[in-house]
């Protein structure tokens, strides 16, 4: 019995702590004009939203293979948003599939 209290306390504690990461996320702005990420790095949390609006007459694709924090926005054509929630911490680099000078450097905390 007291096993078994344990461990639902303990479950629920680490729910708690996991709402408590997302609850406190933060939504950030990286914008694709000129065929350039503005800004060209960005620190967020974990939990954290990062969109990608396309601010170009061009269309972009920004996507990372950074382990944990693999993303592909796919085709963004000019206008348009994507956005991205960063779940591991780490640094990720990101780049534009269609323009290999692109690119962004996240720092996830």
């Amino acid at each position: 019995m007291f096993r078994t209290t344990l461990r639902s306390s303990l479950a629920l504690a680490a729910g708690l702590a996991i709402s408590t990461v997302w609850l406190q996320a933060a939504s950030h702005v990286v914008t694709q004009k000129g065929k350039v990420f503005a800004p060209g790095a960005v620190t967020v949390k974990v939990g954290d939203t990062l969109s990608f609006k396309n601010d170009d007459d061009v269309t972009h694709n920004a996507f990372s293979t950074s382990k944990g924090n693999e993303f592909n926005a796919k085709a963004q054509t000019p206008g348009s948003t994507a956005e991205v929630v960063f779940k591991t911490r780490g640094k990720v680099a990101v780049k534009c599939a269609f323009h290999p000078g692109m690119s962004l450097a996240v720092t996830v905390e």
